[in-house]
């Protein structure tokens, strides 16, 4: 694929960054490095490739679901101006 500094611009023009010519013409031969690399990875045969949810072969712990804290629902809530069955009131505030 060749890369122009026009497409180095447009693309930055669609993202809506502002670039100049020279920032224009010092990112194009990185870009185009990486254009290079992403065409020579599509040239490699995936087809017995399985599937990977992540690039290392792991799992994550999982600890068990247990509670570690108390119930303060009512000192938490001893501040508040108004409470109605365990849940805070509020003023409204959009008018429908």
């Amino acid at each position: 694929m060749s890369l122009t500094k026009q497409d180095v611009k447009k693309a930055a023009d669609l993202a809506r960054i502002e670039i100049t010519d020279q920032e224009a013409e010092d990112a194009l031969d990185p870009l185009k490095k990486v254009f290079t690399l992403i065409e020579e990875m599509q040239q490699l045969n995936t087809e017995n490739v399985e599937p990977m949810a992540h690039a290392q072969d792991i799992s994550t712990r999982l600890r068990d679901d247990v509670v570690t804290e108390v119930d303060q629902r009512e000192l938490l809530q001893a501040s508040a101006p108004a409470i109605e069955n365990g849940l805070f009131l509020v003023p409204k505030v959009i008018d429908q």
